[in-house]
C-alpha cells in the first residue's frame, strides 16, 4: 500500500549505522521516535556484540548484522553509511571500507577528532564525507550537531545531511577548523550540565531535601534557567544580574564559585575537550599508510 505524502517518512534512504553505541542509538532512537524514518530502513552493524546489536532490534525495530559476509554486502549497497564506531576501531575500518566503496556511497562520520582527509587518506578515496558532531540529546529530539561537508558533496547530498540532523535537533554548519571547539561546547557539552546537577542535587540532599525533592528542584532550575535565555533573548550575565542582590544569598553563592575560579575552569574544561579531540585526531592521522 503506497503512503499518503503526509505520512510518509521525511528520509527514504536506507542508512547504515557502522557503529552500535551510544551515539548511534542517540541518533537512531531519535530518528525512529520522531517517524523520520523506517525502522525497516536502519541497518546497525558492530563488530561482534550480537546482544547489543539483539537489544537494539527489539527496542527499535531496525535491521542489525554481525555477520562478516553480511556486513559486507550491506556496506557494498548502502547509500549513506553513518561512521559510528570508537575511535580506535576507526582507521582498520576505514581501510577495510576503501576498497568496496562506490564513488556515490555518501560517509557521514560522528568520530569525535577525525577530519575529513583524514578519513579520504584512510579509504584511499575522496568519498563524499560530512564530518559531524551530535550529542546525545539528538535521542529526544533536542540536539545540536555541527556538520562540515567535503567538497565531493552535492546540494542534494547536503540537503538529506542537513534533514537528517534537524529532524533530531538543532544543525550548526562550520568551518571544519573549528569543529574541535565545537566539539567541547556542544558535543560534550551536555555531560558538564549533568555533573551540575549531581552537585547540586547532593547539595541538597545534604542540607535535609530528599534525594526526589532535591532532583527535581534542580531539573526545573536547569531547564527554566535555559529557556529563560532562549524565550528573552537577553545575555546570561544580564539574567544573572537581575537576581543576584548586593550583600543577597546569591551574591554569596556567586563569589564562591568565583573564588573556586569557576568561569575560567569551565573555559579550561572546553579548551581541554577540544584538545583532546585534536590528539584523537592526530592519533588516527598517523595511521595512514
Amino acid at each position: 500500500m503506497c503512503q499518503s505524502p503526509q505520512n510518509r517518512p521525511l528520509i527514504e534512504k536506507a542508512i547504515t549505522f557502522y557503529g552500535a553505541g551510544s551515539m548511534a542509538e542517540a541518533i537512531v532512537r531519535g530518528l525512529a521516535s520522531r517517524s523520520v524514518m523506517r525502522p525497516e530502513d536502519i541497518t546497525m552493524l558492530n563488530r561482534s556484540n550480537s546482544l547489543r546489536l539483539q537489544e537494539l532490534q527489539d527496542r527499535y525495530g531496525v535491521k542489525v548484522s554481525n555477520d562478516a559476509q553480511e556486513k559486507l554486502e550491506i556496506l557494498k549497497s548502502s547509500p549513506v553509511i553513518v561512521l559510528a564506531m570508537k575511535p580506535k576501531d576507526a582507521a582498520k575500518a576505514l581501510k577495510e571500507l576503501g576498497p568496496i566503496l562506490s564513488d556515490d556511497q555518501l560517509l557521514v562520520s560522528v568520530i569525535a577528532g577525525l577530519s575529513i582527509q583524514t578519513t579520504q587518506n584512510l579509504l584511499g578515496k575522496k568519498q563524499p564525507i560530512a564530518r559531524t558532531m551530535p550529542n546525545t540529546s539528538s535521542s529526544i529530539g533536542m540536539g545540536s550537531t555541527g556538520i562540515s561537508f567535503s567538497k565531493e558533496i552535492d546540494d542534494h547530498t547536503r540537503q538529506l545531511v542537513l534533514t537528517l540532523f534537524e529532524a533530531v535537533g538543532d544543525v550548526t554548519v562550520i568551518e571544519e577548523e573549528k569543529m574541535d571547539i565545537l566539539t567541547g561546547i556542544s558535543g560534550s557539552g551536555p555531560a558538564y550540565f549533568y555533573y551540575l546537577m549531581e552537585a547540586m542535587t547532593a547539595a541538597g540532599i545534604r542540607g535535609g531535601l530528599t534525594a526526589d525533592q532535591s532532583r527535581e528542584l534542580t531539573l526545573q532550575t536547569i531547564m527554566g534557567a535555559a529557556r529563560m535565555v532562549q524565550v528573552t533573548g537577553e545575555h546570561p550575565s544580564a539574567l544573572r544580574a537581575k537576581i543576584t542582590s548586593p550583600n543577597g544569598s546569591t551574591q554569596a553563592a556567586l563569589e564562591r564559585l568565583d573564588q573556586g575560579d569557576f568561569f575560567e575552569t569551565v573555559i579550561s574544561a572546553v579548551n581541554r575537550c577540544a584538545e583532546r579531540s585534536r590528539e584523537m585526531g592526530a592519533v588516527l592521522k598517523g595511521q595512514i599508510s
